[in-house]
């Protein structure tokens, strides 16, 4: 790294911090200088990042509003809001139950609002903000089999995310999403796993990208970096899509 880090002087929450693409942005907005509260519900994998001297990990059940309006009274100073805490659930609509449904949405929609509710003020008042929420392409982008309640939350996001930049323009806040397609996670090994045999199924998910290869999370983690940096101050209201060609 060469010059001024990038995020500098920069405060920034990430929710679902502890593990995959959450992970990542944690790791690479600390090497680019950045005061980072890194948070998840299960905070244990990330105590090997204890002591970082810009890091301070944070338990935060983003479907609690208590919790999250105790973590936005408590850093104030948050200039940049990365919601990644998410859950993907599988099956069409005839096998989605209403708690299945209804799980999602308040994992994937509803938590994420309300962040953007309790952190949005704050940096209104500063003039200075900016927020990255976590999409997918499967989404309003394409359609996945099985993914019907996951694609609608996601869909939800995208769609949140321009009207919080359109609204709040004015007010120095820019809101962007990012919709990654198959990435390499520990959440994407689970659901391998699950279908009874991984190396079919990661043969499958590789199959469908262009470029013949799983994300890394840290090619996520890199546009987050610039979209929280000063380098994206004209970027407000898009979705990068980054999905090794998988919705074209």
């Amino acid at each position: 790294m060469t010059g001024t880090p990038r995020l500098s002087g920069k405060v920034s929450l990430v929710t679902g911090a502890a593990q995959g693409i959450g992970r990542s942005i944690t790791d690479a907005f600390l090497a680019e200088g950045g005061r980072v509260i890194a948070t998840d519900r299960n905070v244990a994998p990330l105590a090997g990042l204890a002591g970082h001297p810009q890091l301070e990990i944070c338990e935060l059940d983003v479907t609690r509003p208590d919790d999250i309006a105790a973590a936005a009274a408590r850093h104030a100073d948050v200039e940049v809001l990365v919601n990644c805490a998410g859950y993907v659930p599988a099956g069409p609509l005839l096998q989605c139950e209403d708690a299945d449904f209804e799980r999602t949405l308040s994992l994937n929609v509803t938590a994420m609002f309300r962040m953007m509710k309790a952190f949005l003020p704050a940096m209104a008042e500063r003039r200075c903000g900016s927020i990255i929420n976590i999409a997918s392409v499967v989404s309003s982008v394409m359609a996945a089999p099985d993914r019907f309640a996951y694609g609608a939350s996601k869909a939800a996001v995208i769609a949140m995310s321009m009207s919080v930049a359109r609204d709040y323009a004015g007010s120095g806040v820019r809101c962007n999403a990012i919709s990654p397609g198959t990435v390499e996670t520990p959440s994407l090994h689970e659901r391998m796993a699950a279908t009874g045999d991984a190396v079919k199924a990661r043969d499958m998910f590789v199959a469908r990208q262009l470029l013949g290869r799983l994300g890394r999370p840290e090619e996520v983690a890199a546009v987050a970096v610039l979209l929280a940096s000063d380098e994206a101050t004209f970027i407000t209201g898009s979705n990068l899509v980054i999905d090794g060609g998988m919705s074209l």
